[in-house]
């Protein structure tokens, strides 16, 4: 698959592999193709270096949904709401909290 805007951020992470805002631009760029297996992996590797207020934890709980992966999901939705509140977004944990309340 060629995508111009993808092929450019996999340069850039090979250049730059510890720059947290490559791999979430790539995740994003997966998400819209609905390439979940590598949004997950892209936003792994995002969170594994950045300090994220909420926002990537919550798209990492929606990716794992698309898989089937309750479980996981439901996790990734928990540390959203707690980075949310830590980081003073209360609006992003109150809808996380609400997709965990559907979940159940």
């Amino acid at each position: 698959m060629e995508n111009p805007r993808i092929d450019a951020l996999r340069k850039l992470i090979d250049r730059n592999p510890d720059d947290p805002r490559l791999r979430f631009g790539l995740a994003a760029e997966y998400e819209k193709l609905g390439l979940w297996e590598q949004v997950v992996a892209e936003l792994r590797e995002y969170l594994a270096r950045a300090e994220d207020e909420g926002n990537a934890w919550g798209r990492l709980g929606n990716a794992l949904r698309q898989l089937g992966r309750d479980d996981e999901a439901r996790e990734a939705y928990r540390t959203g709401i707690q980075a949310a509140n830590r980081h003073g977004h209360p609006g992003m944990a109150a809808e996380f909290e609400m997709i965990l309340e559907e979940m159940a």
